[in-house]
């Protein structure tokens, strides 16, 4: 019964999430509506505040929702570079181990056709080397976050190799992302604009290729050691 466990927690998330319209609330109008009223909730009680956005975020993971980024952003916005990082990186984490565990279950076959063509295209790259693969999957979203965490259930990657990867590939991306959420209050207030695409200047986009560039050096590495021995 414990393998149908994570099955049931992601098919209570998806109903939750579906109850609660929570896709609906996942914008830069909402968040701009309600700025306020959400930073005075995290004065008043800070601990409930960082624990509901916490478990919202991992629904939003889990239920494979757009508007993560855009979470991620108001994490910045309510919590700050450190802690709006950490909490979105375990959040993050939470959610996306959840729907791995749940690919390995029975209702791995119908996420599996979800997955699509993308399985096979991604299957040599884990055969190879799973973590440094994952790593720079993390590092730059080559795929869909979502595939990202179903297709290694399927080609039987380990849990705590999943989850490392995880876990150290998306810190960099988030910690991008919270930054430019820090500055987002000046500019509601100031009743500017603000849009997602602003946020990955070249800059940003080139550093990023460049840990993924170093999440490949394993790899690379592995392969003229083999031919040489």
């Amino acid at each position: 019964m414990k393998c149908f466990l994570p099955l049931g927690i992601l098919l209570g998330a998806l109903a939750l999430a579906w109850g609660l319209g929570l896709g609906d609330y996942l914008t830069l109008e909402k968040l701009r509506a309600h700025h306020e009223t959400l930073l005075g909730q995290v004065e008043r009680q800070p601990l409930m505040a960082a624990l509901g956005y916490l478990a919202i975020y991992a629904l939003v993971v889990a239920a494979s929702l757009p508007g993560a980024v855009l979470m991620t952003i108001t994490g910045g916005f309510l919590f700050g570079a450190v802690l709006g990082t950490s909490l979105t990186v375990v959040a993050a984490t939470l959610g996306a181990t959840l729907l791995f565990l749940a690919a390995r279950t029975a209702f791995g076959d119908l996420l599996r056709a979800k997955a699509g063509s993308a399985l096979g295209r991604m299957e040599a790259g884990f055969r190879k080397d799973a973590f440094s693969y994952l790593l720079v999957l993390r590092l730059v979203p080559l795929f869909p976050f979502f595939l990202v965490n179903l297709v290694p259930a399927f080609l039987g990657v380990g849990l705590g190799t999943f989850v490392a990867a995880t876990l150290l590939g998306i810190i960099p991306g988030t910690l991008v992302f919270t930054l430019a959420g820090c500055g987002l209050g000046s500019i509601l207030k100031a009743g500017g604009e603000f849009s997602l695409s602003s946020v990955l200047t070249p800059e940003m986009i080139a550093a990023l290729l460049g840990l993924a560039l170093l999440a490949l050096v394993p790899v690379v590495y592995k392969r003229f050691a083999g031919r040489a021995a």
